[in-house]
């Protein structure tokens, strides 16, 4: 191998692995970091529409909760008209209604289900311990009172004791709010390739990108949500896609009761991405750039070194055949080079004039020999 060869190629080794060593450790990091940032993003995400749906809730149960400190049940008529204005002022609530403890209903808004039982309905049953909260369920007693829609309805539930003046309980409210409020505060901070899902305790999809609606989750999120612990990760999806994910194990907001919801946010991996990557291309283009300079360069500084040394050793090897009509050239590049080149022009003037005083005095003694 000669010099040339052996310094260009050193010379991109020397160059080149610590460039793309310390390259690659710069692009992971900077995924790494990226990562980091969008798990807290997406965490962030999460705990607003947690806190805001919790305090949509929230207002109404306390709406739910006032209301049982002051109707009175020995009053259907008006209890019925004023359930029946309030439904018709805010549309969050499909039916409110008053039932005895022996679970019939005494008055309802518009007189739904009045005089039906609904003593085996989970809101009455909890509503005579204490406030209770029911998840979403699809409607039974209702289905046949309310307008028909394309999708079945579904509701949930607030409940609590009605007491009287003694602090017995002698009835309980309830309230029907329609799914789709909640199910629009889900959707509403739903952006490009992030999606926000609302699961049950059983991991169960209530909310979320339509092919997974009403599926059972199996994902080490779904898991964690349905065990309450709040957890950021990166994980494969049952469609084969990476995502980045975030937990908010439940949805409370001040002493609401929980329904056991929990939230995942989670974001498509290459579109959250997508930024890093494009900046992490643009780096090893830019890199590569400087690297294809480099070897020019490198190369060229490498011509330039060789060929003093290349001229030295072809006169080295004229004066080792034994001719002596050929000077070395004048290298002055540098100074190993110039010191190699005076050296060669001391050898070729030595390995001439040491041989003529030898060829005369032979010539003399020849002539005077008899």
């Amino acid at each position: 191998m000669g010099i040339r060869t052996l310094v260009f190629v050193v010379g991109a080794l020397l160059m080149l692995v610590p460039a793309i060593v310390a390259g690659t450790m710069f692009t992971n990091a900077m995924q790494r970091r990226a990562e980091v940032a969008n798990s807290a993003r997406l965490r962030l995400l999460g705990e607003i529409v947690a806190d805001q749906l919790g305090r949509r809730m929230h207002e109404l149960w306390q709406d739910v909760e006032g209301m049982a400190r002051v109707v009175r049940v020995d009053d259907p008529e008006e209890v019925r008209r004023q359930f029946t204005l309030l439904s018709q002022v805010d549309r969050r609530y499909t039916w409110i209604g008053v039932a005895d403890v022996q679970g019939k209903v005494l008055a309802a808004s518009q007189g739904m289900l009045e005089g039906a039982s609904v003593a085996e309905r989970p809101w009455f049953r909890r509503g005579l311990d204490g406030p209770a909260a029911v998840d979403v369920h699809e409607a039974v007693l209702l289905a046949k009172l309310l307008p028909a829609t394309q999708e079945p309805r579904r509701f949930v539930d607030f409940s609590a004791p009605i007491r009287n003046e003694q602090g017995a309980v002698v009835g309980v409210i309830g309230a029907h709010f329609d799914w789709n409020m909640v199910r629009d505060i889900i959707q509403a901070v739903r952006g490009q390739g992030v999606d926000v899902l609302l699961v049950s305790r059983d991991r169960a999809v209530l909310s979320g990108p339509p092919e997974l609606k009403e599926t059972r989750l199996s994902e080490g999120s779904a898991v964690a949500a349905s065990q309450g612990t709040s957890i950021s990760l990166r994980e494969r999806w049952q469609d084969g896609k990476d995502y980045l994910t975030a937990v908010i194990p439940s949805i409370r907001f001040k002493d609401m009761p929980s329904f056991g919801w929990g939230l995942i946010v989670r974001a498509d991996l290459n579109t959250v991405l997508d930024p890093t990557r494009a900046i992490a291309q643009a780096f090893w283009r830019m890199l590569g750039a400087g690297a294809l300079v480099g070897l020019v360069l490198l190369y060229l500084f490498s011509v330039w070194l060789a060929k003093p040394l290349r001229r030295l050793v072809a006169t080295a090897e004229v004066l080792a055949s034994g001719r002596t009509d050929q000077p070395p050239h004048d290298e002055t590049r540098y100074e190993e080079a110039a010191r190699l080149s005076a050296a060669l022009v001391r050898l070729q003037t030595f390995s001439v004039r040491p041989y003529q005083p030898a060829l005369a005095a032979k010539g003399k003694s020849s002539k005077a020999a008899p």
